[in-house]
């Protein structure tokens, strides 16, 4: 029996079938049942990873106004993305719950909630017992990714409890918004887990940043994309890989301890899961001299609120007729 102050983690560095959420539906299972072997407890997957981050943007003139090209994409990416409440993360839930293994995944969301045309870069945290507890929706995509990803909501600005541990989580470039990490820090969060599409200089600071500014551990997962990694089958996969760089996500997966120093440098080397068991314990030991939002902190002077209501353009109320 494993003792309730370690857990055991995997940061699945992977690249996925870009752009077809079936085929990457089927590395992330791999993953999954690799990770069960090794006696996983919480297996992370990169921002964005179900079906892909896109690369095209920069690569095809993506901010050129009504071109086909954009439009073609933006449609493949549509149809490819995620649609939770159709049952599309039904297979991860159900490895989740085989296993006992908690899973957070970055994925496409097209919502029906917001209509279910526009896409979302979605953090979704789903527990041991295969539930979904969270779906982060990124605050402020970042750049060009704003011509096809939609501005989030607080909704799932949440923490999780697996065994000792309190998890929160954040997108990519949010990790770099003071006052959403600040948010997760006053639910208590202990291990922070940061989702990137991949290349370590986008982790190499910010991770020991995190964890030395919250006294916990921080994890940042990221995922691989090289030019061979494009399907044939892609629209404009000419003009795609007519810019393309050989390498365009090197991962640079890694952990930071609640000291703020390297437990595992940034990664990017691996092609497949990482393993790691974390020890509750430092975070007690590093949170005697600091605590954001305990010991060292002043809520008399400076408070945070946060809307956590999911958001939509309607409120439906539907009159019943009286008797």
């Amino acid at each position: 029996m494993q003792k309730e102050n370690l857990l055991n983690v995997a940061l699945a560095q992977i690249a996925p079938v870009w752009l077809d959420k079936v085929a990457t539906l089927e590395r992330i299972y791999a993953q999954i049942k690799g990770a069960a072997a090794k006696d996983t407890e919480l297996i992370i997957f990169g921002e964005g990873l179900l079906p892909g981050y896109p690369f095209w943007l920069a690569l095809t003139g993506g901010a050129k106004w009504n071109t086909k090209a954009n439009k073609e994409l933006y449609a493949h990416y549509a149809r490819n993305a995620v649609t939770i409440e159709n049952g599309d993360l039904d297979q991860v839930c159900a490895l989740a719950k085989k296993h006992h293994m908690a899973v957070y995944l970055g994925i496409i969301e097209r919502p029906l909630d917001r209509g279910g045309h526009s896409l979302y870069a979605s953090l979704v945290y789903i527990n041991q017992e295969g539930v979904i507890h969270s779906v982060h929706r990124k605050l402020q995509p970042t750049y060009d990714e704003r011509l096809v990803w939609a501005p989030g909501d607080g909704n799932g600005l949440k923490v999780h409890a697996l065994k000792q541990f309190t998890l929160g989580g954040l997108n990519c470039w949010e990790n770099w918004m003071p006052l959403p990490r600040a948010s997760l820090y006053g639910q208590g969060e202990n291990l922070h887990i940061a989702v990137w599409p991949g290349s370590a200089h986008n982790t190499k600071d910010i991770t020991r940043f995190i964890a030395r500014e919250s006294r916990s551990y921080v994890i940042s997962v990221s995922a691989l994309m090289s030019k061979s990694d494009f399907p044939l089958e892609t629209p404009h996969y000419s003009k795609i890989l007519e810019k393309s760089p050989d390498i365009l996500a090197d991962g640079g997966s890694c952990i930071a301890g609640p000291d703020g120093e390297w437990i595992l440098e940034p990664d990017t080397q691996t092609d497949g899961n990482i393993y790691h068991t974390l020890d509750f314990n430092k975070v007690y030991e590093e949170r005697q001299n600091f605590d954001p939002v305990g010991h060292y902190s002043r809520p008399d002077v400076t408070k945070l609120i946060v809307n956590r209501e999911r958001q939509s353009t309607i409120c439906l109320v539907d009159n019943m007729e009286e008797e």
